[in-house]
């Protein structure tokens, strides 16, 4: 007698698709992604309808810093390198004798300091012209930056015997708050048909 042919049972695929998400899932999940990574900044909160005229009184507090189409750099109108854009914005940071000129102090309590008199108020308005290089604008931002770390660090060795880098979470916190960053980056500008020269020599 013939033997009956037996029929091939079919796949199941009703698991594939949840083998499908786990494989998925495992792959996002260890895939590391490059990502890019901005300039951390602090921009002042928007003025209160009592504080339009605040620009004026407080003009103290702002330090203005432009990089023109020559690439040089305008730290208050006047031209200066990097080394001493960086030494200028450090004084105007802590305004260590309390000049008229510089940010005005404040008494705020900080923890692991007490209280303290600092440029709270400060802000570094940085800008640049269309014509600016994108290396040179980059430079400035870098030297900013730099002014500010060396600061904490100066300030974390003073207090704790530490550099910044070494600090916990909550002294970290601390010293940020002593000097704390903010600087405003304006759109750039446009100069060329304004009949005004961008440097002072």
């Amino acid at each position: 007698m013939a033997r009956k042919k037996r029929k091939v049972p079919g796949i199941n695929g009703a698991s594939c698709a949840d083998i499908a998400f786990m494989l998925l899932l495992f792959f996002l999940l260890t895939t590391s992604m490059d990502t890019d990574q901005g300039l951390a900044r602090s921009l002042p909160p928007p003025p209160e309808s009592d504080q339009k005229n605040e620009s004026k009184i407080n003009q103290r507090n702002v330090l203005s810093v432009l990089v023109n189409g020559e690439n040089q750099i305008l730290c208050e109108k006047e031209v200066v390198s990097l080394a001493v854009l960086r030494a200028k914005t450090m004084e105007f940071l802590d305004n260590p004798s309390n000049a008229e000129n510089l940010p005005e102090k404040i008494a705020v309590d900080i923890p692991f300091f007490g209280t303290q008199f600092i440029t709270k108020e400060h802000l570094i308005s940085l800008q640049c012209t269309v014509d600016t290089e994108y290396q040179a604008y980059i430079d400035v931002q870098n030297e900013l930056a730099a002014a500010y770390n060396e600061l904490r660090d100066q300030l974390s060795l003073r207090q704790f015997n530490m550099k910044f880098s070494e600090l916990d979470e909550a002294r970290k916190e601390a010293v940020i708050a002593y000097y704390k960053q903010k600087i405003s980056e304006a759109e750039p500008q446009d100069y060329s048909n304004r009949g005004t020269t961008n440097s002072r020599r």
